[in-house]
């Protein structure tokens, strides 16, 4: 791993912070998430589909690049999770002072992480994801169809 630092503006995430619903899923479903992070698949407003690597805590680590279609992202991770021991991390530090990392396999960037505070934190991040991205589980958020049921479906 590259443990060099650069001085550079941060690349754009335009990810929200994380999600209610993921929240308040393993919240409830505890073994679900005891010992891995987990593939979250979201979709922009854009129409663009992403997913987000999350810690066993449910706190964002990285979030993918874009793809066009939903059956991309799955395969995208399935991919990734197959071919983790080919990763590297690139290290990056903001104008701000903040740390972050990029994901590369295959010459290419494949994802970003979440700002952090400390050099520590991010080897945690980085961690995490060597430690179980392959067997972790995906969760498909695209739809909420099952967060906010339609009203008259509750009373039929």
């Amino acid at each position: 791993m590259n443990s060099n630092v650069r001085a550079g503006s941060s690349p754009a995430l335009s990810t929200k912070a994380s999600n209610n619903c993921l929240e308040l899923f393993l919240f409830n479903n505890p073994t679900v998430n005891d010992f891995m992070g987990t593939f979250v698949i979201t979709q922009r407003n854009s129409g663009f589909y992403k997913y987000e690597f999350t810690s066993r805590k449910g706190k964002t680590i990285l979030v993918s690049n874009d793809f066009e279609l939903r059956f991309e992202c799955e395969e995208h991770i399935e991919y990734v999770k197959n071919k983790i021991e080919a990763v590297f991390f690139m290290k990056f530090k903001s104008k701000n002072g903040k740390l972050y990392f990029k994901m590369i396999l295959d010459e290419k960037e494949i994802a970003v992480s979440r700002k952090y505070t400390t050099q520590l934190l991010m080897e945690k991040g980085i961690n995490e994801i060597i430690r179980s991205f392959a067997v972790s589980e995906v969760l498909d958020f695209s739809s909420q169809d099952f967060a906010f049921p339609d009203a008259a479906d509750l009373f039929e």
